[in-house]
Formats: C-alpha cells, sequence, structure tokens
C-alpha cells in the first residue's frame, strides 16, 4: 500500500501558523513574543533542517527500516511472517493506533535519551538554545539528530510494523510537537491527564531548576506519568525559556555546534579515559570535579538546602551547568 507522508501538507501549515501567531503577538501587545533575530536564526535552522532531513531520511531511516522489516519479517508461501513465529502486521485501524503508541513511546525514550546522553544533547540543544517559546521555536532543530534517531524506532519495523505506518506515526508525532509551542492555549481541563499539552510543554522548555528534564513526551504524558518525568505548571509563576548556558549567538552555525565545541574542550582537559567518556556520553553537566552539576545533582541540592523553585541563581551559582 501507499501513502503519503502527513509533513507534505504539515510544513506549509507550520510556516502560517507562525505568520498567524506573529501577526497576532505583535498587534496584541505581545511584542517580546518573537525577537525578529532569534525568528530568522530558528527559521534557519528549521530550513536547514527540512533541506537535510530528506536526503538522511532516504539513506537511514527508509532504507534502515526496509532491511530490517525484510530481514526479519521474511514472505514465506506468500504469507509475510515474523522470525518470532507470528504474522507479521497489516493495516488494520487497530495496527494504526498499536503503531502511534509505539511510536509515542519510542519518542518518549529518544527524546529523554537527548536530554540525559551529552553528545545527543549536543543535537538538541539547538531546540532549547532560545529564550523564546512560540511556534517558531518549533522548527529550530538540529541537524544531527537523524544521524541516531532511527536506531530509536528499528523495534518497530522489526516486529512487523510495515516501515510506511511507521514513518507516518512519526510525521503525525512531529506535527503534534509543533502546534504545542505556543503561550497561547490554556491548560485544557480532562485532556491534560492523557495528552501532552501546551503547558506542559511550556514547562519542558524552561530552564527553571525544577522544571529540567520533564515531560519528554509526545502525543501522550502516560509514559512520562509511568516514568516519574511529569511535572505540572505552576502558573503563578512566570517562565523563563531556554537553557543556562545559552550559545549567545544569532549566527546559525554557532547554534549548532557549540555544545560540541564544549565537549570537546572537555575531553582535552580530561587525564583519565573513563573521564573523557563520560563527558561524551554521560549525561549533562557531569564533571570529574564537582565543578559543573548535572540536572539530578541540581535538583538533589535544591531538596537539601530547601531552596524555592524560584531560588535558581542560587543554585546556578553553585556550579550549575
Amino acid at each position: 500500500m501507499t501513502f503519503t507522508n502527513p509533513l507534505i501538507y504539515g510544513v506549509p501549515c507550520f510556516i502560517a501558523l507562525i505568520i498567524l501567531e506573529l501577526i497576532y503577538s505583535k498587534t496584541h501587545g505581545d511584542e517580546q513574543l518573537y525577537n525578529w533575530k532569534d525568528l530568522f536564526a530558528s527559521g534557519a535552522m528549521g530550513i536547514g533542517a527540512a533541506l537535510i532531513g530528506p536526503i538522511f531520511k532516504v539513506i537511514f531511516a527508509i532504507a534502515l527500516f526496509e532491511v530490517t522489516y525484510e530481514f526479519l519479517n521474511p514472505v514465506a508461501d506468500g504469507v509475510r511472517t515474523n522470525i518470532l513465529g507470528y504474522e507479521s502486521f497489516g493495516y488494520a485501524w487497530y495496527v494504526w493506533l498499536l503503531c502511534l503508541l509505539a511510536d509515542d513511546f519510542t519518542y518518549y525514550c529518544f527524546h529523554r535519551a537527548n536530554h540525559e546522553i551529552r553528545l545527543f544533547w549536543a543535537a538538541h540543544i539547538v531546540h532549547h538554545s532560545s529564550d523564546n517559546f512560540n511556534l517558531g521555536t518549533a522548527v529550530r532543530n538540529g541537524w544531527f539528530t537523524i544521524f541516531y534517531k532511527p536506531f530509536f524506532y528499528m523495534w518497530m519495523p522489526a516486529i512487523g510494523f510495515p516501515p510506511e505506518m511507521v514513518l507516518i506515526c512519526i510525521g503525525i508525532e512531529i506535527m503534534w510537537q509543533f502546534q504545542l509551542h505556543s503561550v497561547y492555549i490554556p491548560k485544557m481541563g480532562f485532556l491534560e491527564k492523557i495528552f501532552n499539552t501546551h503547558t506542559m510543554h511550556q514547562v519542558h522548555h524552561s530552564q527553571d531548576i525544577e522544571y529540567l528534564d520533564k515531560n519528554h513526551g509526545g502525543i501522550l504524558n502516560i509514559f512520562d506519568k509511568l516514568f516519574g518525568t511529569w511535572k505540572e505548571l505552576n502558573e503563578e509563576k512566570t517562565i523563563k525559556y531556554g537553557v543556562i548556558h545559552p550559545p549567545n549567538s544569532y549566527n546559525p552555525m554557532v547554534i549548532l555546534t557549540h555544545e560540541y565545541k564544549d565537549i570537546w574542550k572537555d575531553v582535552k582537559k580530561s587525564k583519565k579515559l573513563s573521564h573523557a567518556f563520560m563527558y561524551i556520553f554521560g549525561p549533562p553537566g557531569w564533571s570529574h570535579d564537582g565543578s559543573t552539576l548535572t540536572v539530578k545533582q541540581q535538583q538533589k541540592l535544591m531538596e537539601q538546602e530547601g531552596l524555592s523553585a524560584l531560588s535558581n541563581e542560587a543554585i546556578i551559582s553553585k556550579k550549575a551547568f
């Protein structure tokens, strides 16, 4: 069967919605929501990802999924059967729902890994590097995640989901993620119990200590709740968006590469191979001498010293990453 990737229709909608939100913000007194230099930087990152992505998607994602699917789900006597002995999945409506659920779980794992493994964080920090939270920020994507993202999803065609189904579910996930980047959508009542919503994603983009590494979910919030990474927005508090140590540049190449340069600096000063390994594959902020702190260490320090969520500066001044 042949299906059309929803992102073909999604990209024009993304552009239209960014323009609409921009106009609305400028005509309703929210002058600070969009910074022109920041928007152009985000746009440049988005255009680069849009140009590079399809090339590597064919090489890494589609080819990888197809090879995995064909090898582990061979056709015998006219029936495609998984090597574990059951018939591979078809295109029934409930299979699509199962595939979406599997995709959402995979996205959670992939997204969480981007925050907890520094080499991946170097690629993902691009998306968090803006101190603005708007639909323009939604397209501020790194260019290097395509090199490792498909490997997180390989298990899906391996167990029998058709590759085109997996790719379409990934596209649906991306479209949902895009629209989450808006401050104009309030809490959504009962839906908050099931879905990852706009206010939850505001938490995710905050640099406040209590909010760091929270709400990694895609469409649903169930995996954040199951694995202890869910956090509700405190509507009485003003959120500070971005990262603790931003690139301080609107140059797309600086935004794209600054964390890789910092990793290289840390590796060069390492006197032990184990230290170099941790600076690359350990959590962001890890240091062999305690000169910088990981997110978990920052949050533990906050708890130990009884600091409120409003006391970020006190934590940051102590060695935060």
